[in-house]
Formats: structure tokens, C-alpha cells, sequence
């Protein structure tokens, strides 16, 4: 039996946490976080972005995991479920899953997240319907080099306790002189090392961190998604991971994710503020070119959707599959829309909006009027 190279340890850990320079990266996480969340109140209806951001996050989340999908494939895949899609589709579509399972539970618990909700993500995650670990054997190594870079604890009895420790620290109200954004790298650390179950730990993690900020307060929707970051600063997150097994330092792994949350809230304003732009636009384009079809339910579909069908519609608005198919065949004839057919199944895509979830900026609509109020 492999032996744990890193001894869990009790929570909070030992020694100086929030020093000067993590409590000022925590200073300034909090400011762009808070910025964030009164942001988010400027989309009229929430569902657009837990939908539509969920789904970016997924992808990105997958990734990490060399886990690689288009948007492309990956909408598709949304859009038609009861069609063949890829493997990476399928497990991008699944995390997503996961998470709206956890909100859920989150919402239904009165703000707990327990391991009974971890579970059933993991679950919904790789389809099984097991549980923590239990077996001996596990060890994570070198993708490059095959060498055993750390061995987590081995027993289920070890890992049912560490992970019941663990539930207790995330819903814990005597924590409260601990900052919550320092608390919630602890949690990812804590968990990443326990790595309780066989596999998906990553990415629940990563959905752990996004229910965390929601249980918190600091957001009121988990659209705050680090799983971009990540894959961008991927060599660091897996260095510091480790520094902190082998140093008991925690101060770079803590400023890191400080960072993280950081500029990724900047990034998540920016790209709402797009997406609320965007809002307008097409608001104004079809209040003066399709008047008679205007609805703000009919534009919240287009954004909640990024690839829409007929039967969107005719749930989201309550018209028929006539009406249905007339809008969304004049909203592409006014260049709002690209249709697309593949085989039988005929579906619409928001081409700026896809291109403003892929590059941060929106393409160009047949016009660019004044922008004026989305709600």
C-alpha cells in the first residue's frame, strides 16, 4: 500500500495565513468581486447568464483536463441531445450538469454544501452512481515523466473523515475572522489533496469554489468561473498545489488564487458588460425593423440560447411552431440570426454573441444603432 506523502492537516492549517500581501490581493479580489456581483443586476433575466456562462465555464473547466471540445460541437451537442456527439461534448455537457445539480442543492439546503451534494455531482459528472474512494492504490504522477509527484491519503476511512472535516470547515459560521476568499483556497487545496474520489477531481473543485462565492454572499449567481485563469496559468496552479505539501507555505498558493478571482472578475464585468451591449443593440435593431415581433422574452431567448431552435420559442414564448419558425426565419433574413441546417434538425445561431463569448468583443449586426436600456 502506498504510503501519503502530505499529511492532511486539521482546519484552518497551522500558522500565518493572511499576511500583509495576501490580505492585500484579498483587498483588491474583493473590490472587483463586489463590482461584479452589482453588475450582474443590470441582465434582466439571470437565467442568461448562469446558462450561457456555465457553459463557457464547462468547456474552459474541461480543458485543464485535456478534455477539448468546440463551441461549435459543444452548443450542438446542447441543442440536439438526442443526436451522436463526441466524448469530450458529452463530459464538457455533464460538468455543466454537475453544477446546475449543485445550485440546486445549494438553494434547497438553506446555503449548505454538504458531501451528499458533492457526491451526486460526482455522480451526474462521470455517470456512476459510487462515492469516495475506498480503495488503496491511488497516486497522482507526472503526466511527462510518469514519477509520483504526490500520494493522497489511501484508506476510506481516511478519506471519509478528511472530507467530513472538510464539509464542516466550508459550512462553518465560527469562521468568520477568516477572510472567505483565503477560506475558499484553503477548501480548494484541502480538497484537491484529499482527492476523494477517483476521478473529476479537478473540475469538482472548480464547481466547489463557484457554489462557495454563491454560499457566501459574494455573488448571488456562481458566474464567477477560475477555470480560465487556470488554464492559462496551468504550470503554476499545479507547482503551488505542490509547494504547499512540501513547505507548509501557503502565502504563494493564496495570492494565486486571490489572483485568480481578480482578474477573472474584471474579465466576467467586461464580458457582461459586452453581453448587456449586445442586449441593446438587438433590442433597438428589432423594435425598429420587426416590431410586430418584438418581446422581451423573444430577446431573452436569443441570449439564453446562443443556438436556438423552434421549440425554444414556441416553450419560451408560448406561441406555435408556425409562429415560431416565422420569427426566427425574419430575424435571419435581417442578419440578426444565421440559420443553419444539419440533416433534419434546422436551428439559429447569435453569431456576435458567440464571437463575444471566443474573443471578448461582438461581431457587427446588420446595424449599430444608440444603445439604450435592456430592461
Amino acid at each position: 500500500m502506498l504510503k501519503p506523502t502530505y499529511q492532511i492537516p486539521n482546519l484552518p492549517p497551522p500558522g500565518e495565513l493572511e499576511t500583509k500581501p495576501v490580505l492585500k490581493y484579498a483587498a483588491l479580489a474583493h473590490r472587483f468581486l463586489a463590482e461584479l456581483k452589482g453588475r450582474t443586476a443590470t441582465i434582466p433575466n439571470q437565467g442568461i447568464l448562469i446558462d450561457t456562462l456555465s457553459l463557457q465555464e464547462a468547456k474552459a473547466s474541461s480543458e485543464i483536463e485535456n478534455i477539448v471540445t468546440t463551441q461549435d460541437e459543444l452548443f450542438q451537442a446542447a441543442l440536439f441531445p438526442e443526436n451522436p456527439s463526441s466524448p469530450a461534448a458529452k463530459e464538457v455537457a455533464l460538468y455543466r450538469d454537475a453544477l446546475r445539480s449543485g445550485l440546486n442543492d445549494l438553494h434547497s439546503k438553506q446555503g449548505v454544501i454538504s458531501n451528499n451534494s458533492i457526491i451526486a455531482m460526482f455522480q451526474i459528472l462521470k455517470r456512476t452512481d459510487g462515492g469516495f474512494r475506498n480503495s488503496p492504490g491511488t497516486a497522482l504522477k507526472n503526466d511527462q515523466t510518469g514519477e509520483i509527484v504526490y500520494v493522497p491519503p489511501q484508506g476510506g476511512h481516511e478519506v471519509v473523515a478528511d472530507m467530513t472535516a472538510l464539509e464542516k470547515f466550508i459550512n462553518a459560521d465560527d469562521m468568520r475572522h477568516l477572510d472567505p476568499l483565503v477560506r475558499m483556497a484553503i477548501i480548494h487545496h484541502q480538497f484537491e489533496s484529499i482527492h476523494p474520489f477517483p476521478d473529476g477531481n479537478g473540475r469538482l473543485g472548480r464547481i466547489i469554489n463557484a457554489l462557495y462565492l454563491t454560499q457566501q454572499g459574494l455573488l448571488d449567481i456562481p458566474i464567477l468561473y477560475l477555470s480560465r485563469y487556470i488554464t492559462r496559468n496551468k504550470g503554476d496552479y499545479y507547482k503551488l498545489l505542490q509547494s504547499v505539501r512540501e513547505t507548509g507555505d501557503w502565502e504563494p498558493w493564496l495570492i494565486y488564487m486571490l489572483t485568480a478571482v481578480a482578474e477573472t472578475s474584471v474579465q466576467t464585468i467586461e464580458l457582461i458588460g459586452g453581453i448587456r451591449d449586445l442586449m441593446a443593440r438587438y433590442k433597438q435593431e428589432i423594435r425598429s425593423e420587426h416590431g410586430r415581433i418584438y418581446s422581451q422574452d423573444l430577446l431573452n431567448n436569443l441570449f439564453r440560447h446562443p443556438y436556438t431552435r423552434i421549440d425554444y420559442l414556441v416553450n419560451d414564448l408560448g406561441i406555435s411552431r408556425q409562429t415560431a419558425a416565422k420569427y426566427l426565419d425574419q430575424l435571419a433574413d435581417g442578419g440578426l440570426l444565421v440559420k443553419h441546417q444539419s440533416g433534419r434538425n434546422v436551428y439559429f445561431i447569435n453569431v456576435p454573441l458567440m464571437d463575444l463569448f471566443r474573443t471578448g468583443e461582438a461581431a457587427d449586426i446588420s446595424r449599430q444603432p444608440q444603445i439604450d436600456s435592456v430592461s
